[in-house]
């Protein structure tokens, strides 16, 4: 299905903040997500110049969320897992033009016609 709709978010953390991440991400109407496991590489001067300490294993947590509620997970993420975190982790979006095997929540006026 194409759809102008949607965006992916992903929030790179260190390895055990994945969860507590799409727990965040659930409190701004996120319905769920997928963890992959990976692992950061950087030169160790630049984890220095940087003045962050560098974890090897990641984990990347991948979601993907409707537009009218990309904002408000992206910030959330940023403020509990961002940089200054133990989770120290970096988010962003991209822009998604097709989808197949969300399921779509019935809004409102759909619940009140099956009642």
């Amino acid at each position: 299905m194409t759809t102008n709709n949607h965006e992916a978010i992903f929030a790179i953390v260190n390895a055990g903040y994945a969860e507590d991440a799409m727990a965040v991400a659930r409190e701004q109407g996120a319905r769920g997500g997928t963890i992959i496991s990976g692992r950061g590489v950087a030169k160790e001067n630049e984890a220095v110049f940087f003045g962050i300490t560098i974890h090897e294993e990641k984990e990347i947590l991948m979601i993907v969320v409707e537009k009218d509620i990309r904002d408000g997970v992206l910030h959330a993420l940023y403020k509990q897992m961002g940089m200054q975190q133990k989770a120290q982790g970096i988010v962003f979006s991209l822009p998604v033009s097709d989808v197949a095997g969300l399921v779509q929540l019935p809004n409102d006026d759909e619940k009140k016609k099956h009642k």
